[in-house]
């Protein structure tokens, strides 16, 4: 088949896009190479995956409206997997009308290509950040998410609700994942495994914060694709053909046990400075995982010990440590 994968340079998009065309698929990678963080490492994900006579790339930036219309004309995909976006809370506090123009305008052009091209299913990364300070756990897709505490995960939400009045109106069958805390070798440099990984062998203090009480349901990237890739051959055949699923490892981890994994991985103990908590943080993530389960038979499994330990020696080679 023939897809479209957005954020092909960035974490997830990249593995996705490996497993696609390692499996025969032709892929159109669609990235804008912005300077959010290092373009270097967004470069070497991308050679990952030129090896591969079945991938081209495409830099393009999704709020681009004529450009956007013009690829998806010109290429008309069978599937899209959307996996751009100007990530991080933090940074949403910061600079907010990047996560207007990449998450929101840039969704609008998605669905607009999806409708104008017959695109067979459209799989979208949404987030746990939808889910706020919800105190039910694990948090489940029929819980209500409208108290968003980050610009960031209001746009995530803003994305769920655009999907369902395209599926609505159009009939174009979509479908969300909610991610919870990805992580694993290329992961983003502004993210905890690299930030204290780094900080670490560099024998730099760590910011702890909450106390090192957060809880994050951590889950590795390999489980995350086995999620995306099962989920976009289950098109939803619904009257109003629109879905939603957690894939998240199911298993919280306070951040303690977190980075006491990261410490044995190099090695080396970290010196700890303790914070109180940040604006846009929630303090857990906790991944109701039954749907997915039910749905594509599938369940994330990697142990956060294992995977952390996949990802320091990645950071130590990409580093040449």
């Amino acid at each position: 088949m023939k897809y479209l994968v957005t954020g092909a340079a960035g974490f997830i998009g990249m593995y996705t896009a490996k497993r696609l065309l390692a499996a025969g698929h032709e892929v159109v990678g669609l990235d804008n190479l912005n300077s959010y963080y290092e373009p270097e490492l967004k470069r070497y994900r991308l050679e990952q995956l030129k090896p591969f006579a079945n991938f081209r790339f495409v830099k393009l930036d999704l709020a681009d409206r004529e450009g956007m219309a013009a690829l998806f004309k010109a290429e008309q995909f069978e599937r899209v997997i959307h996996l751009a976006a100007q990530a991080g809370v933090r940074y949403s506090i910061e600079a907010p009308f990047d996560y207007i123009d990449s998450n929101l305008v840039g969704m609008t052009t998605i669905l607009e290509g999806c409708r104008n091209n017959d695109v067979q299913h459209l799989v979208y990364a949404s987030s746990s950040s939808v889910y706020g300070m919800n105190d039910k756990i694990p948090f489940s897709e029929t819980d209500q998410v409208d108290n968003p505490v980050s610009l960031y995960a209001a746009t995530k939400k803003a994305n769920e609700l655009m999907a369902h009045s395209y599926s609505k109106l159009y009939s174009i069958p979509t479908t969300g994942l909610r991610f919870f805390t990805v992580y694993g070798p290329a992961g983003r440099p502004d993210m905890a495994p690299w930030l204290f990984t780094e900080a670490i062998i560099k024998g730099e203090p760590i910011k702890v914060f909450n106390q090192g009480k957060m809880m994050r349901d951590f889950t590795f990237v390999d489980d995350i694709v086995e999620g995306v890739v099962r989920i976009q051959d289950v098109v939803p055949q619904t009257d109003v053909p629109y879905a939603l699923f957690n894939i998240g490892n199911n298993e919280p981890i306070q951040l303690s046990r977190f980075i006491q994994a990261i410490e044995t991985a190099c090695g080396k103990e970290a010196e700890k400075i303790m914070l109180g908590m940040q604006p846009g943080d929630v303090e857990r993530t906790y991944a109701d995982t039954r749907r997915l389960e039910d749905i594509v038979g599938y369940k994330p499994q990697t142990e956060i010990e294992d995977g952390i330990q996949r990802f320091v020696d990645w950071y130590k080679t990409y580093r040449g440590i």
